[in-house]
């Protein structure tokens, strides 16, 4: 019997990333000379890396997992595997073979081959947890502890880690696109009569305070705290989850933190204001264990929209900028800009989301 799953949105939404990691960065498209399927049948590499194996046989593992758990959750239980790792492989083809029209990608046979078999792990993966009746097991849990609509907000909540990798003025702070939004509109208009109608300068006037700085940690971390509370049908849900929100925070900033500085550096970024801000959060959170699910929406929609003024209003300082060469250069170009995106996009998905569940007729 077919059941509604997060496991299909979470696909299609881990195939986009995959292809916005493999076609980045998107410029200078033409033909150069070379046949599109030339690489199937190249010589092996002379050179390549440990993280070069890893990413191409680990990035489409999740892929695998979550398409195979699709599958069987729309009813196709027989061949679900090999038909998750078909689509997979098609997509890995596809996106190898339109890097040959991309001066700065390469395509690979040997990324064919990983990307396939890391479909096909995830695809077992996910078989085998289907023959223990773990797949079960979850969905008897998530009846239990989840509300029947949390599909969006369990999309939301699983794509907020990797929207904090990327690097930000302030930890926790998502969504600080002012700057960038004006230098990009004042771009497009330059020459236009439109451009009398924009700001000669940046809206963004100073960096933020540490006031102002653990008021947005506080706030960046209640979005998703909020977004959780709303899906969550049990007080004893929520008093697990701040722990294990708050844990998660703390461990994925300090890896973008080593990342980005060198893992002696990973919690140098723990200073007065993120600790008020933490605290913050800590007391919100708990005052707000017994709100309804509704209102949880309405409170994440006003920390959203308060978060987002602030942080638009604020400046990037030099030495942030400086810091985000280590995620734009090397081993990272195919992913900062991906987690970037991540970062800046998150509270406006969120927004729609909660914005939808607060108009939507309310529910049995």
């Amino acid at each position: 019997m077919a059941r509604r799953s997060s496991a299909l949105p979470l696909g299609l939404l881990f195939a986009g990333l995959v292809v916005y990691a493999s076609l980045y960065p998107f410029d200078g498209w033409r033909m150069q000379g070379v046949a599109p399927l030339a690489f199937m049948v190249a010589p092996l590499p002379q050179y390549w890396t440990g993280f070069d194996v890893l990413s191409n046989l680990v990035g489409y593992a999740p892929l695998g997992f979550l398409l195979t758990v699709a599958l069987l959750r729309a009813g196709v239980v027989a061949r679900s595997a090999l038909w998750a790792t078909l689509a997979c492989a098609a997509l890995s083809l596809s996106v190898e073979t339109l890097q040959t029209f991309l001066p700065a990608r390469v395509p690979s046979n040997v990324d064919l081959v990983l990307n396939t078999a890391g479909a096909a792990l995830g695809a077992i993966v996910a078989k085998v947890m289907q023959r223990l009746a773990w797949l079960d097991a979850w969905s008897r849990w998530r009846a239990d502890w989840l509300a029947p609509h949390a599909h969006g907000g369990l999309v939301l909540l699983a794509l907020w880690p990797f929207a904090l990798l990327y690097p930000a003025q302030v930890p926790f702070g998502l969504g600080q696109v002012g700057e960038r939004a004006l230098a990009g509109l004042q771009d497009m208009v330059e020459g236009t009569p439109f451009a009398l109608w924009l700001p000669s300068q940046s809206l963004a006037t100073a960096p933020l305070s540490p006031l102002s700085e653990a008021w947005c940690i506080a706030l960046g971390l209640l979005a998703p705290l909020m977004l959780g509370y709303s899906d969550l049908r049990t007080l004893r849900g929520r008093l697990l989850f701040v722990p294990a929100l708050f844990l998660l925070a703390l461990g994925v900033v300090g890896l973008s933190a080593a990342l980005t500085y060198g893992p002696v550096h990973a919690w140098a970024w723990i200073h007065p204001p993120v600790l008020a801000g933490f605290g913050l959060a800590g007391v919100v959170a708990l005052l707000a264990l017994w709100l309804p699910r509704r209102l949880c929406n309405v409170l994440m929609l006003l920390v959203l929209a308060v978060l987002l003024t602030v942080l638009n209003q604020s400046a990037d300082t030099p030495y942030f900028a400086q810091s985000l060469e280590a995620w734009e250069q090397g081993r990272f170009i195919r992913f900062h800009g991906l987690s970037q995106w991540l970062g800046w996009l998150w509270p406006f998905a969120a927004l729609l989301y909660g914005l939808r569940a607060v108009v939507a007729p309310p529910r049995a």
